[in-house]
């Protein structure tokens, strides 16, 4: 069903980095969400008014509001189309995190209207009138709400929507919050069971769950979260394959939206190199990494020598006594510079987020430079890896 939709209503389905093509995928993910969570809120408030059921109304309103998330949901995706202009030179794509984070508010608001609901329905139970014809609809409720989640999934994994991704966490909230609305009225029918208001309550706490869930989220990005390590790790990767350069570090990556990445990374060369053809590898490799993954990158050449035996020596023996330490610790930009009484060893050493010591690693490195020769003195400069 879900592949049908694609390639009925989604003209070119497969070059999903053309902003057209992801404004037609996310109007049908949005849209596709409002025609079936307005039916389902239908369906559910009749129920709940047949069957006095608190739990099925609540379950209802929460349909209602995801309804509504999918409208906020189709406006973000639109207006995160729009291209750049001056006064945003990046383009609008941070609009589907704005997006997102207005359908976990809403989220949140039916929660708690629902939570206050489900209190009240437990100071003040009340009998059910239910049928198996009840029963049967809600239950193909949650079938419909599962397929749902997967058809949001699968479009906000092809574009990398976080409105939709966010309608699919809901979406699977859902299939389990439905399912105690029917366990619910099951039990009271069958046992005169008036656990409805309990229901009703763990109906709320699930969305409201949801709701945080998709706000916290939303707000890491619009923050500036950790880059994922698998595209870092991929940008490394390609860069570390052409030939002349060395090494990377330093590399931040901006995220202006969906496909909206600018990224600016350090790349060692050979201080002895041509600089005009260390020059054109560079920017052979920008253009490579626009075409192939889709962001804008900006790459700061090091020079490094590479034909010094000495400093050759000093910059293996140190970064094997890092890796030795920790084997999540790197250093770049070594250089030496020698003096009349001394030689400096200047460099930067890369250390995870959560590494414990700093300047006891500092006096370790200290140490055994001078075991190499007493002449040494480091200057080290600790960055932090975020990637």
């Amino acid at each position: 069903m879900t592949t049908w939709l694609i390639r009925h209503f989604v003209k070119n389905h497969t070059q999903t980095t053309e902003n057209t093509v992801r404004e037609a995928y996310g109007t049908l993910g949005a849209s596709t969400g409002i025609a079936v969570n307005v039916l389902l809120s239908a369906v559910k408030f009749l129920l709940g008014i047949f069957s006095g059921s608190l739990a099925v109304t609540a379950d209802a309103v929460n349909n209602l509001s995801d309804a509504a998330g999918s409208v906020m949901s189709l406006i973000s995706v639109r207006l995160a189309a729009k291209p750049q202009d001056k006064e945003h030179p990046f383009g609008h794509g941070r609009m589907e995190y704005i997006g997102a984070l207005a359908v976990g508010l809403l989220i949140v608001l039916a929660g708690g209207k629902l939570l206050l609901s489900g209190v009240d329905a437990i100071m003040h139970p009340a009998a059910l009138t239910a049928s198996w014809p009840v029963m049967v609809l809600l239950a193909a409720s949650v079938l419909v709400k599962l397929w749902l989640f997967f058809y949001y999934r699968t479009i906000a994994r092809i574009i990398d929507s976080k409105p939709l991704a966010a309608a699919a966490n809901d979406s699977i909230s859902d299939v389990a919050a439905t399912s105690a609305v029917l366990i619910s009225v099951i039990l009271q029918t069958l046992l005169d069971w008036r656990i409805d208001g309990y229901i009703g309550v763990l109906v709320a706490l699930f969305v409201l769950k949801t709701g945080i869930d998709v706000c916290k989220d939303t707000v890491d990005r619009l923050l500036g979260e950790k880059p994922n390590p698998q595209l870092t790790l991929e940008i490394k990767n390609k860069l570390l394959s052409y030939e002349g350069i060395r090494g990377v570090h330093d590399l931040v990556v901006h995220d202006y939206g969906p496909g909206r990445c600018i990224a600016s990374v350090h790349a060692e060369v050979s201080a002895t190199g041509d600089i005009v053809a260390v020059h054109e590898t560079v920017d052979r490799a920008e253009r490579d990494l626009k075409n192939d993954l889709g962001i804008v990158v900006c790459i700061h050449m090091d020079p490094t020598v590479t034909d010094d035996p000495a400093v050759n020596e000093a910059h293996r023996k140190m970064a094997a006594f890092l890796q030795n330490e920790d084997k999540r610790l790197t250093l770049h930009d070594f250089r030496m510079v020698p003096g009349q009484l001394q030689v400096n060893l200047v460099f930067d050493c890369l250390l995870p987020d959560d590494y414990p010591d700093r300047e006891g690693l500092r006096r370790k490195l200290a140490a055994y430079a001078k075991q190499l020769d007493p002449r040494y003195e480091i200057v080290v400069q600790f960055d932090t890896d975020f990637t």
